[in-house]
């Protein structure tokens, strides 16, 4: 696969993650407890999966490439990209304070706000930027980010197993 197919492939696993996490949260709208179990498990997987590993790959491999003054784009939304991305680490960063807080509403609003971010971005990503980078990214430079992608895999595989198994335990329930 080439680096850009990985990267979406990884979406898909962040966007089951979204998806459970705005189950959960219609669930307490319902009169469901508020469960910190499931909030932290789904804080550690965003953390983790989302913005080290797969951020690794995007951020630190990608986003540095696309950077190049050797690359030609017509434009270069990786800039606005890396924004969305601190955005989504705000709201993770206020449903933590929400749960040390034990506060319902500020945790829904953040997930909810944070699902809704992510779920545009992804869309953004796999449909306008990946296919750009794949337009601008020689078979070169690819293979050689696919070597480095490689890389990361090795480097985080215990974690990224573990936050697959948050994916795989919530679908089962």
């Amino acid at each position: 696969m080439i680096p850009t197919e990985i990267l979406s492939a990884e979406h898909q696993n962040i966007l089951k993650a979204i998806n459970l996490l705005l189950k959960e949260c219609q669930e307490i709208e319902s009169g469901k407890e508020l469960n910190k179990i499931f909030f932290n498990n789904a804080i550690y997987f965003i953390q983790h999966y989302a913005d080290k590993f797969h951020h690794a790959k995007e951020e630190d491999i990608l986003f540095k490439e696309l950077g190049k003054d050797t690359v030609e784009m017509h434009c270069n939304p990786s800039t606005q990209m890396l924004y969305e991305h601190d955005l989504g680490r705000g709201f993770v960063k206020e449903m933590i304070d929400g749960l040390k807080n034990n506060d319902k509403e500020q945790i829904i609003q953040n997930a909810r706000s944070y699902g809704q971010l992510l779920q545009e971005h992804i869309s953004k990503e796999d449909n306008i930027l990946y296919p750009m980078a794949n337009e601008a990214l020689n078979l070169n430079i690819q293979t050689s980010m696919s070597e480095e992608f490689e890389r990361v895999e090795e480097e985080m595989k215990e974690m990224k197993e573990k936050c697959l198994s948050f994916l795989g335990e919530k679908n089962e329930s």
